[in-house]
């Protein structure tokens, strides 16, 4: 029994779909659905019940997927241990300028607790990159927000925030209760630099071109809407100077938090990373 078979199949009764899974595993259904009847025959037992209907969990397959877990993270446990002790064990985390409510914090508390003997390095970026330098190797994993193109990276969701438009609090729209995209329609709106991800970019201009102050940064943005009176966005929740406001934006596609890293990168300190992220952001 194989660590990587039990990883394709825990990825299997976690999703409920093969097609799902061999997705988030970057391979194609056919080797993943040799892999788990390769294992069945080995356990001498069906772990799942394929239907028209979908993929369900036998009581055999509801067993082996919770000490599959347990076994998975003992040996990522292992090989950090085995890391720390020889002074290599070391992660740096690229965060977004926003991404220090408390959830991240609930997350270093917990990743803390679980790997003492891990050094992680921390790199705040600014918002004209949403990977946080992943991409250009500077990053093991980036804490940050979508959408941006996610070629050659993984990425795991751990919230989604609703959205508002900051303005000015003597606005006339800083009044009211909703608005909607077309509300603001002709408002001059902040700008990333040119270069910036355009999937980021569009989103936090509403899908539209706009016309505005060039802004790299949360402070930036929010400068803008105080000396101009442009339209800036934030997820809610985030305290604000009191002459400015939020307003929530109904037609608004939700912000997420994401979890992103090279899909190609199998350090278990990574993997550790998002389970833990994934229960801190819920909690």
């Amino acid at each position: 029994m194989e660590l990587r078979t039990l990883r394709y199949f825990v990825t299997v009764a976690e999703e409920l779909h093969f097609g799902r899974a061999a997705a988030q595993l970057h391979m194609s259904q056919p080797p993943l659905s040799r892999a788990i009847k390769h294992l069945e025959t080995d356990l001498g037992a069906a772990l799942l019940h394929r239907s028209a209907a979908g993929v369900t969990l036998t009581p055999a397959g509801a067993v082996l997927l919770d000490e599959a877990r347990t076994l998975l993270d003992q040996a990522d446990q292992v090989r950090v241990r085995v890391a720390a002790a020889a002074g290599a064990a070391t992660i740096t985390v690229g965060i977004l300028a926003d991404n220090s409510g408390p959830g991240a914090r609930r997350l270093a508390t917990a990743y803390r607790r679980r790997h003492p003997g891990v050094e992680v390095r921390i790199r705040e970026t600014d918002l004209t990159d949403p990977t946080c330098g992943l991409r250009a190797g500077l990053v093991d994993i980036a804490l940050t927000r979508g959408p941006f193109t996610e070629t050659g990276l993984t990425v795991h969701e751990l919230r989604t925030d609703a959205v508002g438009a900051v303005l000015r609090a003597d606005d006339p729209l800083a009044r009211r209760e909703g608005l909607r995209l077309a509300d603001l329609a002709g408002r001059r709106w902040f700008q990333f630099p040119d270069g910036t991800d355009p999937l980021w970019r569009s989103y936090w201009n509403g899908g539209e071109p706009r016309e505005g102050p060039v802004v790299r940064a949360v402070q930036e943005c929010l400068q803008a809407v105080l000396w101009n009176g442009t339209v800036g966005m934030t997820p809610l929740g985030h305290q604000l100077p009191a002459d400015l406001a939020v307003v929530p934006l109904t037609d608004m596609a939700p912000s997420h938090v994401v979890a992103a890293w090279k899909q190609d990168d199998a350090n278990p300190l990574i993997r550790s990373f998002v389970q833990i992220a994934t229960a801190a952001y819920r909690g």
